[in-house]
């Protein structure tokens, strides 16, 4: 069992950053492929990025390519999102999402889910 714990988020103004913290319980947690996924009003959940157990392999959604980063502290169970030169559309609720195996962009894959942080980006 894993249980997972957003935090990072808030109001910014376009163009600027912020960076999100998942942390997680469980000793296994360093086994586990976490993605970030984003919700905005009215509109379905969203795949933005997924990083490897042991951060090797990285994905990110098109629209998150070059201004996201997705990095992992096993030590500390933590896995982050480096939000830079966010837009309005970025503006969603996030969400950080656990499983074993590979990565994978599709919600239905992962098994354990956080709370979510709202990020706010004004324009």
């Amino acid at each position: 069992q894993v249980q997972l714990v957003e935090s990072g988020g808030g109001l910014v103004q376009a163009g600027g950053s912020l960076r999100l913290s998942c942390a997680a319980s469980g000793r296994t947690f360093r086994s586990y492929v976490v993605g970030w996924f984003r919700q905005a009003p009215g509109k379905e959940r969203d795949f933005v990025a997924t990083i490897s157990w042991n951060g090797v392999i990285t994905y990110y959604a098109d629209s998150v390519k070059g201004r996201f980063t997705i990095s992992r502290d096993n030590a500390k169970n933590t896995v982050y999102l480096q939000m830079n030169s966010l837009k309005p559309e970025d503006t969603a609720v996030y969400y950080c999402a656990a499983k074993y195996g590979s990565t994978s962009n599709l919600g239905y894959d992962y098994d354990y889910w956080g709370q979510g942080t709202q990020v706010t980006v004004s324009s």
